[in-house]
């Protein structure tokens, strides 16, 4: 199997379970993000300012290899430097490894029309989104 499917798979189901923990006995809605704003599905007005929740997670890597080649030298953003060679193909082995306080960042990755889950707050002012939901 492929250990970047792995990975996202092990996210995934970590991410679940705590959601799934976190929002038991909470009602949450889903919703549109706009231009401007969020949408929730059960509230007629358009709310500005919403709230992001800010997930950190242990991730857990898991042992893996990669093929690939290596340059060098090169420069702090990665570009090749006067002389710059670049290495046969290689193999790169990797340890399984955990990395402690990940924060995974929502807000980037939310746009125009996507679907949300969020908890509405201050008698439907306010809401946090959760999640970005997909299918």
């Amino acid at each position: 199997m492929d250990p970047y499917k792995e990975l996202a798979t092990l996210l995934d189901m970590r991410i679940k379970g705590q959601a799934n923990q976190a929002l038991s006995g909470i009602p949450s809605e889903l919703g549109t993000m706009t231009a401007t704003g969020l949408k929730l599905d059960t509230f007629k007005h358009e709310i500005k300012d919403y709230l992001l929740a800010d997930w950190l997670v242990k991730v857990h890597f898991p042992a893996f290899s990669l093929v690939g080649t290596a340059t060098s030298p090169v420069d702090n953003d990665g570009k090749n430097l006067p002389g710059a060679t670049t290495s046969p193909k290689t193999r790169y082995d990797f340890f399984a490894r955990e990395v402690q306080e990940v924060r995974l960042e929502l807000k980037p990755g939310l746009k125009a029309g996507d679907r949300v889950l969020a908890i509405p707050v201050n008698n439907g002012q306010e809401a946090i989104i959760l999640a970005k939901v997909v299918i």
